[in-house]
């Protein structure tokens, strides 16, 4: 009876560890390519897409009694009146009343951070469950639709479509006539290789069809919840060095996508009680951290992050966990788009930041990259052959590997991964000794802002980066390393306070006193416990840094008055008190939940109204999760 009763709250009640507004509304979202949205707030008043802003519709409709209420798309009908939509870690849900009928959708993707199998099984689940207003007893039926433009890139690519049963489930399937797999690359692309699966199980008062582009599914609906699975099949998922990379999932010999799809239908209740106890793991966690508001922004974070990257595995057996720089280059595999998303992975599956590293590190250790310092990137997405970005970030590289590395050891309570590569992050922590404390005029992440010379904040990760270098030499017994590279650390870090200072804050630039910048890279001196920095470094700047905010947030520097969310969460981060961090975070907030832009959430906004000004669905969002790392790691 307990359980009953806690299944009825679910589907009908409100949830703890939701987040009711957001730019934007992951529906069914797995990778860069099987990635569908809502831009509007009602999920009836537009067309669906993909998170790069191209049309994939979805279509749906419940016929009450022989009237019929659109509640999915840009329908024709009677529009449902939404009455709820709310967001957790793993799950969208919608409430509609549709005459004398109230309907709950439910869009989950078992994006299970601490599951592989699960996190790379490219199959959601849509639900419906109805329920009569006024006690009486309706003749009710579900359509619902998924687009072939799910399977292509361009609306005009010609596809093939066929029906056909397996497993017990109907089975719908899409994909394009030219099959050219893994024959692109770039930023504004979609799949157009693979095919789309629509599935639900056989039975009565069940029907499938395919009209036009639609892959329909019609379903009777009585006390019942009904479910209908929606996979993608896309054959080869990455090329790596050359070589085409299966998904995860596909891993085990004689996977088929049918087999997945009839295995994730048996699994869907275990699957569903698993999301739910992620959903509160992620924002109970997050709500000890930070409290509501940054337990909010976690959740519009989560899918977002983890749905920006791809799960394969290396020929050499390694995890590969490779991101797709989104709206920004298609780069694969960016390394400094690692380092701000890495503390989500590192909070809940630290083996995923290796998966972040391991392509990097085989990329110098293979003799294919032979520069003294870490490459940016593989590749453009999805072929990760190789470096294509036109510039080297060499100290934002170097400071990044060894950062997470230490961070994968502390996390891991294992120094054994930096064991593997001591000989490469050797060479890359002496060219940080040599070049990172007053670097040269050169890029560092923030490369949209430009080039700079002495860059303070740049220096404070290549000195942090020689500090985590030690603790792991420390960590592997080599004490006379460890004891030589902390002390040039703690050298550095002193020479830095007397460089930067500007009085009340420490300048963008050694040689620029009337300028500030948001120093985000100190928060790993804090997390990990270096003490290279004293404290009052940490609150000279966040004092500073109240003063200088706007309606949306904290400018990334004084140079403009646009913003990166992520590090403002950063910077938040090395606030003393909960008070201070919340008026660092709270307009963060404002930003994700009143932005004009409706777009998935974007990391970089002017803070005077709360405009994108760039990038978005990216996985640095990843990095609304440091305050949960300080937590965990006090």
């Amino acid at each position: 009876m307990k359980k009953i009763l806690f299944f009825a709250m679910l589907i009908w009640g409100r949830v703890f560890g939701q987040a009711d507004k957001a730019p934007a509304y992951p529906l069914i979202v797995h990778d860069p390519y099987f990635s569908v949205w809502s831009f509007t707030d009602e999920l009836n008043t537009s067309p669906t897409r993909h998170w790069t802003g191209k049309e994939q519709a979805m279509t749906g409709w419940v016929e009450v009694d022989g009237h019929r209420y659109g509640f999915v798309g840009d329908s024709v009908d009677e529009r449902a009146r939404q009455t709820r939509r709310e967001m957790n870690a793993t799950q969208t849900i919608y409430g509609f009343s549709c005459g004398a009928v109230d309907l709950v959708v439910t869009f989950t993707s078992p994006l299970l951070i601490d599951d592989l199998e699960l996190l790379s099984r490219p199959v959601s689940y849509v639900s419906f469950k109805v329920r009569p207003t006024d006690g009486g007893k309706h003749d009710v039926t579900v359509s619902f639709g998924v687009s072939t433009d799910l399977s292509v890139n361009v609306p005009t690519q010609e596809v093939k479509t066929s029906a056909f049963v397996s497993g017990g489930l109907l089975l719908l399937k899409a994909g394009t006539v030219s099959q050219a797999v893994l024959a692109k690359k770039g930023d504004d692309l979609r799949i157009d290789w693979g095919y789309v699966y629509v599935g639900v199980k056989s039975g009565p008062g069940v029907e499938q069809k395919v009209d036009g582009k639609m892959l329909m599914t019609k379903l009777t609906i009585g006390d019942a919840e009904k479910v209908v699975l929606v996979g993608y099949d896309d054959l080869y998922a990455i090329q790596y060095f050359g070589r085409n990379l299966k998904g995860w999932w596909k891993l085990k010999p004689g996977t088929t996508i049918e087999g997945v799809l009839a295995e994730a239908d048996r699994d869907y209740g275990v699957v569903l009680r698993k999301c739910l106890a992620m959903n509160e793991r992620i924002y109970g966690d997050a709500l000890k951290a930070g409290g509501e508001t940054y337990a909010k922004l976690c959740v519009i974070a989560y899918r977002q992050c983890l749905a920006a990257h791809s799960l394969v595995k290396s020929p050499e057996g390694d995890i590969l966990w490779l991101s797709k720089e989104n709206f920004s280059n298609g780069s694969i595999c960016t390394v400094d788009v690692t380092y701000p998303s890495a503390p989500l992975m590192l909070c809940y599956n630290p083996s995923l930041v290796e998966g972040m590293l391991n392509g990097i590190f085989e990329y110098s250790e293979s003799g294919k990259w032979t520069k003294p310092f870490a490459a940016h990137d593989l590749g453009t997405f999805p072929l990760a052959n190789g470096q294509t970005y036109g510039e080297d970030m060499p100290v934002e590289e170097c400071g990044n590997m060894i950062i997470l590395t230490a961070a994968i050891v502390k996390a891991e309570q294992n120094p054994g991964y930096a064991q593997k590569h001591w000989k490469t992050l050797s060479t890359w922590v002496n060219y940080l000794a040599a070049n990172g404390f007053d670097p040269s005029n050169q890029l560092c992440t923030d490369d949209f802002a430009g080039h700079l010379a002495r860059n303070a904040n740049l220096s404070v990760k290549a000195i942090v980066g020689i500090g985590c270098y030690a603790y792991l030499a420390e960590q592997l017994g080599y004490s006379d390393t460890a004891q030589k590279y902390r002390a040039m650390a703690k050298d550095m870090a002193d020479k830095w306070q007397g460089l930067a200072d500007a009085g009340d804050h420490y300048a963008l630039t050694f040689d620029t006193k009337d300028t500030w910048s948001q120093k985000y890279n100190l928060v790993w001196d804090k997390i990990m416990h270096l003490g290279l920095f004293p404290a009052v470094v940490y609150q000279k700047e966040v004092a500073y840094y109240l003063g200088k905010q706007h309606a949306f947030g904290l400018p990334l520097d004084s140079r403009k008055t646009y913003t990166k969310s992520d590090w403002i969460l950063w910077t938040s981060a090395l606030a003393s008190s909960r008070e201070d961090f919340e008026r660092l975070i709270d307009p963060v907030y404002k930003y994700a939940t009143e932005t004009p832009t409706r777009v998935p959430l974007s990391d970089w906004h002017e803070t005077v109204d709360g405009r994108q000004v760039g990038f978005q669905a990216r996985s640095v969002v990843g990095g609304y999760f440091i305050q949960v790392l300080a937590e965990e790691w006090k």
